[in-house]
């Protein structure tokens, strides 16, 4: 691009990134994709969204018509925006403890190209203190430059929907910061939420974390049903219905994916390793695979049967298989059975996938383990265990 950017995005075409970059060139600013991964940043240069979300591609084709978007692996052009957004993935190490070392790296890696006068967002979930550890490098960087948090908000699939509907927390330590900051997100949504960056960073951690427990809750309350031979599913569903106080209550099923474990397990962290009901959703919903293949053991000799696993994505309806549960139940099936077969109509990534005609006709057993609608109708005479319900034929395993 030859004239100032309004936006560059570092790590600009991922699932985060590449979403609210197209959002806001389809608000008619110019953005640039920022991305040390090249092949994506060709995918999405050839007008190609390289993962599956609703609404995307077609965006994706009318800003790059327009020349608003591009994606890069040059990092020179943050000096021309106005305004540079960082999304990179916050892991957890090895001892699942919060990794601070990826939002330090990027502030270094970007530093010589941050010029006097813009403004700095971080848009990745962060550790609560990230956010004061980044204003501090950029004091010692010497730059005037505002820093601003706005934790992201939107859920997997429904991105260029949330974008312009979810309303925006903005967190700066400034006056300045904080009217630039709503002033670039009133381009998408006319509701800004304040907060300071330490009250934004656990806002962002309570939020998934609540999902989390939620969802071990309802993965608790399936096992008790189970272990006595009751159908969950059956129970739940008299339970919601037409009852408002009891509607937020989920199915069973895997509860996993990029965010959810990682965020309770960094909430944890910040409270000193205190936080007896995060990690006890940990426990539950960790062990949610094992629980299911020692069920299966009861019923069946697993290591006489070949087992086919339908679905490898974390949830329903994505492609995105980061931290899947069903990749667990994989391995756990290894050791047990004869044989696993996996497929997923979806997942492009996964080379070991087998065609879902192949598994039908040489499975003993099935298991849904992401629940993609496509198996919902699936006709089988082989067993299925489905501990979403999504086929109605109950979830006792």
């Amino acid at each position: 691009m030859s004239t100032p950017l309004d936006l560059a995005i570092i790590g600009g075409c991922g699932h985060v990134g590449l979403p609210l970059g197209l959002a806001f060139a389809d608000r008619g600013l110019r953005v640039e994709l920022i991305d040390i991964d090249a092949p994506a940043v060709d995918v999405v240069n050839r007008g190609v969204v390289p993962f599956t979300e609703p609404g995307a591609q077609e965006v994706l084709a009318r800003v790059r018509a327009n020349g608003l978007l591009e994606a890069t692996t040059d990092p020179a052009p943050i000096s021309q925006a106005e305004t540079v957004v960082v999304v990179v993935g916050t892991p957890i190490d090895e001892h699942l403890n919060p990794d601070l070392r990826a939002i330090h790296s990027a502030i270094e890696e970007i530093a010589a190209q941050l010029v006097p006068g813009q403004l700095l967002v971080l848009r990745s979930t962060v550790y609560p203190g990230v956010t004061a550890m980044v204003e501090r490098m950029i004091a010692e960087l010497g730059l005037d430059v505002d820093v601003a948090f706005c934790p992201e908000r939107i859920a997997e699939g429904r991105a260029m929907v949330e974008l312009y509907e979810l309303p925006q927390i903005v967190a700066s330590r400034s006056k300045r910061g904080k009217e630039r900051t709503a002033k670039l997100f009133r381009a998408l949504t006319h509701e800004i939420i304040f907060l300071e960056p330490e009250e934004a960073e656990l806002a962002k951690l309570f939020t998934n974390t609540w999902r989390y427990i939620k969802f071990a809750t309802a993965n608790q309350l399936y096992m008790m049903a189970n272990d006595f031979d009751l159908d969950y599913e059956k129970i739940r569903s008299a339970v919601v219905h037409n009852y408002p106080r009891a509607a937020d209550l989920p199915r069973a099923g895997f509860a996993a994916g990029p965010c959810l474990f990682k965020d309770t397990l960094q909430l944890t962290a910040f409270n000193n390793n205190n936080f007896l009901l995060g990690q006890a959703s940990v426990t539950i919903n960790e062990g949610l695979p094992l629980y299911v293949v020692a069920r299966i053991e009861q019923r069946f000799d697993l290591s006489s049967m070949t087992v086919g696993i339908l679905g490898m994505a974390f949830k329903a309806g994505s492609d995105d298989i980061r931290s899947s549960l069903s990749y667990k139940l994989k391995r756990i099936l290894r050791f047990k059975a004869a044989q696993v077969l996996c497929h997923d109509p979806r997942v492009t990534v996964d080379p070991d996938l087998t065609p879902l005609d192949d598994v039908l006709e040489r499975a003993d057993l099935l298991v849904i383990g992401c629940a993609h609608p496509e198996y919902a109708e699936l006709v089988t005479d082989t067993p299925v265990i489905d501990i979403w319900g999504i086929r109605g034929d109950g979830v006792a395993v």
